[in-house]
């Protein structure tokens, strides 16, 4: 199957689609009704608003974040015929329920592999009491432990990360782990799959696993099959199905390289050639990420065995991936915990790391996304801490990869720019999912601020303290600015009204989309 029709038929079976396809069919239904030329129309009416009226009662009643209750509560009052099949459709996550069972079965099971130190937390207790709070909940309700003995380094782009992630395969002698959202072919992949292919046949054991909505409509039909003959153990994780998983909300958005469980690579750069800007999709592209070594390598190297075993079915003898390589914990300073967050539990664990940062700040907090849709309670907390004298700085993409998304962002951008926050947005495509504060604070990693990252997807980053590398962080941010424009509220006033309509409507929406 060609590149072309694999895109074809992702997006004809995309969400997207399937609300644009039922939303014109409730406009067709409706413009029939008023002419008659449906019998018994009304009563079909009356029928679907009885079925929304008994969606919207029972949606309020869920334990689910107020503004995905919001979307759909709106539209199924307002207009039912599509809100009622679009809801039985979407929300329709049967296939996500043994995955479900399994990876909470297995992330009990291990639990007792990923140990918090007595030690590190009575650290932290004398040092920082609320970073100490923080590594608790972290452990406590997340599963990843705070490590001292840790070093991290900064890349501060796409091609600075990927030569040194080369040279890290290159020295591998017993097991290299690959989780990633997207993999395209081109000089980046290849590259690396060169590397993966000639490690396999030294016999380390090479695994991969990549996302089958991300990756579905950019790698040729079975590519899994492929690399398992040349030796590399590979998964796609929930395969693209048209009508089954295609509307599937859970996907693995992770990005995550562990090399000999003593080094480990995260942040928003995935597998393709735009994240190293040999391909040009939106002007340049903005990336960051971060390389792990010592204690700490193990909470990534914990995340990528526990979902492999879900996909893969079989056990793993875990303690066989610990850490070597000691080295690299000589003259370690402060504290790094990478942590992952999962849709399917009831901890909203990057929400909650990003809210710690925000309302801990005192004297700057600088973030970077390319989805500016924050809920009420990353707004409320930005609001506080702009109150209080926090310099508040945001950067967007300037170029976005989906214009809804900036449409959206815009529709924030003069509620935070009249609450103190200043926003920027980039002269090309940003990417890097950043927050620092403070000099002392910071988070590389996946997740982006709007509905999918913080409650649908599977993501994971890097929080660091006291390590020096969030000064390096902050600086990178300084010199991103630089190629920044300053958005004020003069440029949200020339917005015409139709933009602003526009943009009303998407965000009334966006946990859907």
């Amino acid at each position: 199957m060609s590149t072309f029709w694999k895109k074809l038929l992702k997006l004809l079976f995309s969400q997207k689609t399937t609300i644009i396809f039922l939303l014109l069919l409730q406009i067709i239904f409706l413009m029939l009704m008023l002419v008659g030329m449906i019998e018994y129309s009304a009563w079909i009416y009356y029928l679907f608003t009885a079925i929304g009226l008994g969606l919207a009662i029972y949606i309020c009643n869920q334990d689910e974040n107020p503004a995905y209750k919001l979307a759909w509560v709106i539209p199924l009052l307002a207009i039912p015929l599509f809100a009622t099949v679009a809801y039985f459709i979407l929300s329709n996550q049967y296939s996500t329920k043994r995955a479900r069972q399994a990876h909470m079965e297995i992330c009990r099971r291990t639990m007792p592999l990923l140990k918090q130190s007595k030690r590190v937390l009575n650290d932290l207790r004398t040092e920082n009491k609320n970073v100490y709070s923080l590594a608790k909940y972290l452990h406590d309700f997340g599963g990843y432990p705070t490590c001292a003995n840790s070093t991290v380094r900064y890349f501060c782009d796409g091609m600075e990360k990927f030569t040194a992630m080369v040279s890290e395969l290159k020295k591998a002698k017993s097991f290299i782990f690959m989780e990633y959202f997207i993999v395209d072919q081109g000089e980046m992949w290849d590259g690396i799959e060169k590397i993966l292919v000639e490690k396999a046949a030294e016999g380390v054991d090479v695994r991969l696993m990549y996302d089958g909505m991300g990756s579905q409509s950019l790698l040729p039909l079975h590519y899994d099959r492929k690399l398992r003959e040349k030796g590399i153990k590979c998964h796609v994780f929930n395969p693209f199905r048209p009508l089954l998983s295609s509307i599937q909300n859970n996907r693995d958005h992770r990005k995550i390289c562990v090399v000999d469980g003593n080094v480990a690579f995260t942040g928003g750069i995935n597998l393709a050639d735009e994240y190293i800007n040999r391909k040009m999709r939106f002007g340049y592209w903005k990336d960051t990420a971060v390389m792990v070594g010592g204690d700490a390598v193990w909470n990534f190297t914990m995340m990528f065995l526990q979902m492999w075993e879900v996909v893969d079915g079989t056990g793993n003898d875990y303690d066989l991936y610990r850490p070597t390589d000691t080295s690299a914990q000589q003259g370690a300073k402060g504290y790094i915990c990478p942590y992952g967050d999962s849709p399917l539990d009831t901890e909203n664990v990057g929400e909650m790391v990003y809210l710690d940062i925000i309302n801990n700040a005192n004297d700057y907090l600088y973030i970077t996304t390319p989805y500016l849709i924050p809920n009420n309670e990353l707004v409320t907390a930005l609001e506080y801490a702009a109150k209080k004298g926090v310099d508040v700085r945001i950067i967007t993409p300037g170029i976005p990869d989906k214009w809804f998304c900036r449409s959206i962002a815009w529709s924030y951008y003069r509620d935070l720019l009249e609450l103190g926050v200043k926003i920027y947005e980039f002269n090309g495509f940003i990417h890097a999912k950043n927050f620092v504060s403070d000099d002392d604070t910071a988070v590389v990693g996946t997740i982006n601020l709007d509905y999918r990252s913080l409650y649908l997807h599977f993501e994971c980053a890097t929080y660091m303290y006291g390590t020096g590398c969030e000064k390096i962080v902050r600086q990178d941010f300084w010199d991103t600015l630089k190629q920044s424009k300053e958005i004020t509220l003069l440029d949200c006033d020339k917005r015409s009204l139709f933009s602003c309509a526009v943009s009303a409507v998407l965000r009334m929406f966006a946990p859907l989309l």
